[in-house]
């Protein structure tokens, strides 16, 4: 039964989307999508011509207005600092916990530590700064008084630039497959626990690592809720659907559209399937080994006759019409970049249309999708909202480590790939790996516009390794990690504590990564 025949599809964020298109036909109309997307390739046909004249026989330009915005002071930092501790430390301190636990306090504690930042480039600081959106040019530092200018430029650069094609994807991913089930219970032996993380590993890299962990961890738990010993399955979820299965594309971890969104071409991330391959490959059989000689003889013969007499065949809602949504999701990712021109054809798209055309295709999936399905996911907005209300405040608070790594990255001594693979890693065990990925990017000075150098590619293959594979080192490394956690807990599955998953990943995860960084970065 659709949703229609009964309370009708969500009126709000229908009318949101209904907004956001009528403004930007207006805008369409004023031109200034149009003169965005030309100020971006004028830009980079300016930038193209300056790197042709650096060669051997023509010598570098002077230093000219890209070389004069000057990095803020260590000190800026520390608002970027204090709220990457404050997703790691809270959501785990007793008494803060539940407060923490409501979108309100993480909107709260983001938005102050945001503001806090936007002061210090308001008072303090006298300096020029990059503008990013819609091409690049360098804000002049203000004379006295408030350095209104230099606020509007860091602004632009967070949210014009970052923020809002990053949570718009995200949006279009969440909801759309939220409108799909998979329901049934099928019996729950190690083979088929390790057919859906085969294929939950798969079709991370397709709709995102949040989009199949939804997707997938209901029909899961569904399928093994007969049997005891369920919580290494969980564990091994997390590692490779939360996580290692989202390396082929842009779209299937945060980090990775990051890195599309400064310039990587999009298909460039499937060159690492021999990565992927082997990491999942290797975590599926250690997997399949554990749950067939360790924890699936530890079942009682009545818990295993159970499951084989409860067995249901799968069955599949809602994929009308989210499924060729989900293409036209990834169609729109990949064509509509307005750095790059449609292929086959000369024309830049307009700045934002990719982001009005996810838009539209959510809309599409509320007005035609069977809302019964949604209800029967138990499908919220609370865990999107919790991403944005955290985001934005951390793509404000660490212009200033941009900044700080633009100009003294080359001083970190990281000088190998494998340097990077591990730093890039140990920050995103602990810390959200969006956001470090993007401090190693700026760190390593990559320049993808023009095609990357095979000095460039190595270094970030090692910096997206890095931010995907060791997400998953800790409960924090990765939104889905915590949300799948969650999930599970609901159903009545006994999860480990922080530390006792940390055991898991440092047993088994770490190896497998210290192997395939030996043989692959």
């Amino acid at each position: 039964m659709h949703g229609s025949q009964t309370s009708g599809p969500p009126r709000l964020p229908l009318v949101g989307i209904g907004l956001a298109v009528a403004l930007y036909a207006a805008a369409l109309g004023l031109g200034l999508p149009q003169h965005g997307r030309d100020l971006l390739v004028g830009s980079q046909a300016a930038h193209a011509s300056d790197h042709a004249a650096e060669s051997p026989d023509h010598p570098p330009h002077a230093a000219g207005p890209a070389a004069a915005a000057s990095a803020p002071p260590l000190a800026s930092v520390l608002p970027f600092v204090l709220l990457l501790a404050a997703i790691a430390i809270l959501p785990l301190t007793p008494g803060v916990a539940h407060w923490w636990e409501h979108n309100s306090s993480k909107l709260l504690i983001s938005g102050l530590l945001a503001a806090a930042t936007l002061c210090f480039y308001l008072l303090a600081h006298r300096h020029p700064v990059d503008l990013h959106f819609p091409a690049h040019a360098v804000v002049p530092a203000a004379g006295t008084g408030p350095a209104w200018p230099t606020v509007g430029a860091v602004l632009v650069n967070a949210l014009c630039a970052e923020y809002v094609p990053f949570i718009t994807l995200l949006f279009a991913l969440y909801v759309i497959t939220g409108g799909v089930r998979i329901e049934g219970d099928l019996e729950a032996t190690p083979t088929t626990n390790a057919a859906f993380l085969a294929v939950g590993a798969g079709l991370a890299s397709f709709i995102g690592t949040t989009g199949a962990s939804m997707l997938l961890v209901r029909p899961l738990l569904e399928t093994n809720r007969e049997r005891r010993h369920v919580a290494h399955t969980l564990v091994f979820f997390i590692f490779m659907v939360c996580n290692c299965g989202g390396l082929l594309l842009p779209i299937g971890d945060p980090p990775l559209f990051l890195g599309y969104l400064q310039g990587v071409d999009f298909l460039w991330t499937t060159s690492l399937w021999r990565q992927w391959l082997f990491t999942n490959g290797l975590l599926l059989a250690a997997y399949w080994a554990w749950d067939t000689f360790i924890a699936y003889p530890g079942e009682t013969r009545a818990d295993l006759d159970r499951d084989r007499l409860l067995t249901r065949r799968l069955r599949f809602g809602g994929l009308w019409p989210n499924l060729p949504l989900m293409a036209g999701v990834i169609a729109a990712v990949a064509l509509l970049d307005p750095a790059k021109p449609v292929p086959g054809t000369a024309w830049h798209p307009w700045i934002y249309l990719r982001e009005i055309v996810l838009l539209a295709l959510v809309g599409c999936s509320l007005l035609l999708g069977p809302n019964d399905v949604r209800r029967r996911n138990g499908f919220t907005y609370a865990a999107i909202l919790e991403v944005a209300a955290l985001f934005v405040g951390i793509f404000i608070c660490m212009q200033p480590a941009l900044a700080l790594l633009h100009v003294h990255g080359d001083r970190l001594g990281l000088g190998s790939p494998q340097a990077y693979f591990w730093a890039t890693g140990a920050l995103s065990a602990v810390l959200d790996n969006a956001p470090t990925y993007f401090v190693f990017f700026e760190a390593a000075g990559i320049d993808p516009i023009d095609g990357l150098t095979a000095d460039e590619g190595r270094l970030l293959a090692a910096i997206s390794l890095g931010a995907v594979f060791l997400g998953a080192m800790t409960y924090i490394g990765n939104g889905p990690n915590f949300m799948v956690k969650a999930i599970a807990e609901q159903a009545g599955v006994r999860m480990p504590s922080f530390f006792g998953y940390v055991m898991y990943s440092t047993g088994l995860l770490l190896p497998v990564f210290a192997l395939m960084a030996w043989l692959f970065v």
